[in-house]
Formats: structure tokens, sequence, C-alpha cells
């Protein structure tokens, strides 16, 4: 009878959960969508990036030839970057599709990059996925949080979104915020400030990206196929090496910066904690082992704290999940990038 009480426990717990997170994804935002050739060219893989008729979905496929991916025809200086997203089904142990900004190809040495990051899946396991921020180069203060999703990401589309301001960082998934990480003096120049670019791609991530490796890309289950439809870009596009933003600028990050998914409110707080209580598996503001004193951006909640080690990873227990991971993107396989990971 005690089994049977806690089964029923968890079970009304996890139900009240995704009624809750429901309530924020069922009020949509107001977005503008473009097509792909409105906003959009072929990255890598040109043959493997396919587009519908009419313009408005585009298909990124990895065979074993080759990954695929897409980039923004322009940088921008702040904006929302948003697309919905079908991720590959079956076995995709070891396939990596990432959706970030990024400014890597213009400021190697101190770039900034947002990321959003699913790293394959084994039939029957839950998704799991990290977002990341880095400023000015900053790579060696990674700033990884991991989840799991509260759905099967491969069964239909939902819509992942990134809001980049002078302000704040958010990242979305649906209409739920998971994620929110606001400018502070103390970051200085760790918070994002130039140009950036967003990248779809898929690719091969045998050696590090499920179970650290331990299950590779099987390519019997190949072409492995990530989709993106209801493309927004949001932003003020602008020359990467231009010092003063122009006026239209500042008139297009003021509208950036009043519209509805710029506010988290009371509600989407609330479905946030609740995500991230849920679903949150590691947390770099946690790992007292790789940062003693945590990052100045960092807001520790002393009962969320104790929940994880000192890896920032949950205790035993405290979750049902057990999982790991790392980190992103190449452009080709002999990348630099790629051989850093």
């Amino acid at each position: 009878m005690n089994r049977l009480r806690s089964s029923l426990s968890k079970t009304l717990t996890r139900l009240s959960l995704l009624l809750s997170l429901f309530y924020i994804t069922n009020a949509a935002f107001n977005l503008t969508t473009i097509s792909f050739d409105e906003g959009y060219t072929p990255l890598f893989g040109d043959g493997n990036v396919v587009r519908s008729p009419d313009g408005n979905r585009v298909r990124l496929l990895l065979d074993r030839f080759t990954g695929s991916g897409f980039i923004s025809s322009d940088l921008y200086q702040h904006g929302f970057f948003s697309a919905n997203i079908k991720l590959p089904s079956d076995y995709t142990a070891g396939v990596v599709v990432a959706f970030y900004t990024s400014n890597g190809d213009v400021f190697e040495k101190t770039h900034d990059e947002l990321d959003f990051e699913f790293l394959g899946n084994i039939r029957g396991k839950p998704w799991r996925f990290q977002t990341n921020v880095y400023g000015n180069g900053s790579t060696s203060r990674g700033r990884e949080e991991r989840y799991y999703l509260w759905f099967d990401p491969s069964e239909e589309f939902h819509r992942y979104s990134i809001l980049w301001t002078s302000k704040n960082i958010i990242f979305y998934v649906d209409e739920v915020p998971i994620r929110e990480v606001v400018r502070s003096d103390a970051m200085g120049d760790d918070y994002p400030s130039k140009p950036m670019s967003l990248y779809a791609t898929i690719w091969d991530a045998s050696n590090w990206a499920t179970s650290g490796g331990k299950y590779k890309v099987n390519y019997k289950y190949a072409p492995f196929v990530s989709e993106y439809s209801d493309l927004v870009l949001q932003g003020c596009p602008v020359d990467p090496i231009q010092q003063v933003p122009s006026a239209s600028c500042v008139e297009k990050n003021a509208q950036l910066e009043s519209a509805d998914y710029a506010v988290v409110t009371p509600e989407r707080r609330t479905a946030m904690r609740k995500f991230r209580q849920k679903y949150m598996y590691y947390s770099y503001c946690y790992d007292t082992l790789r940062y003693p004193v945590p990052l100045p951006e960092c807001d520790v909640v002393p009962s969320e704290k104790r929940r994880f080690k000192e890896t920032g990873r949950l205790k035993f227990g405290s979750h049902r999940h057990r999982s790991s991971r790392k980190r992103h993107i190449p452009v080709d396989s002999g990348s630099d990038h790629q051989a850093n990971m």
C-alpha cells in the first residue's frame, strides 16, 4: 500500500508539473517567421541541406559521408533566434544536433557563443541536452547546464529559442524559460557582446556525445534527419567590425527588450523553477570542484544547492535519471573545434 501511495504521489507530482508547463507553453509568442532563403544559407554538406518547395522548412541530414548545417546570412547585435525543431528518431547515439549563435568565424580567439546542444539518444532513454554561454573567448570558463526534456523531441516539432540582449540571455523550450543569465558588471567581457550569427548543424560526435563515447553512431539507421520550420530572426543585422550601433539598431534593440519574450513574468519564473528542479541534472554554479567561488552571475539557491554534489551533478536519489555529457560543433571532420572537444 505504501509503495502504491508513493507511486501515485510521484505520478501526481509529474502531472502537476506538466500541467503548469503546458499552461505557460499554451501562451504562444507573437512571432514573425521568415523563409529559409530570406535569412539563411547552407554552411556545409550542401547536398544534405534539403529545403521544402515553399522554403518554409528545411531538413539537415547526417549520412556516412557528411553532416550538414546552415547559418544566418547576417550577423546580429543582439536578437531573438528561434525555430520549431524536430530531432532525429530511432537510434541516434553519437549524433549531435546544435542550434546556437556564434561569431567564431570572425573573432577566432575572442568569440562569443550561446548554445542549445542535443547529444543523441538510445531508444527508450530520456533525451538530454545542454545550454552554454561563452563571452570573449572564455571557453576555459564554460557555463554549462544540462537537462532532460519532459517530452520526446523526435515525435513532433517544439520551439527552441535564444534571446540575447544587452541586459540578459534567456533560453526557451516552447514558451517555457529554462535558463536566464542576467548581465552584471562582475561578468565583464564574459558576457557576449559582439555580433553573432545563428547556426544549426547535425554531425557525428561518436567519440564523446552519448555516454562519453560509449555508444557510437550506427549508420544502419542513416540518414539522421533534423527538421526546422517557422524560422525566426529578430534583431539588427550589423557589420561585425562596426564599433558603434546605428540609430536603427538602437531602435530595434529597444523593441527587442520590450517584447513579450524578453520578460520573465511571475508565471514563467514559476515554470522555470519547476523545470530546473525536476529536469536539471548538472549546473556549473554548483560545481565547486571546478569553481570553488561561483561565477558572478550564479544565483545560488541553498535549498537547490543541497541536491547537488561538489561535482555539480545531482546526488544519488535526488533525481530519477542519471547521465553524462560534453561539448560542441565542427564545420567539417577536420576542424580544430572538433579536435578540442
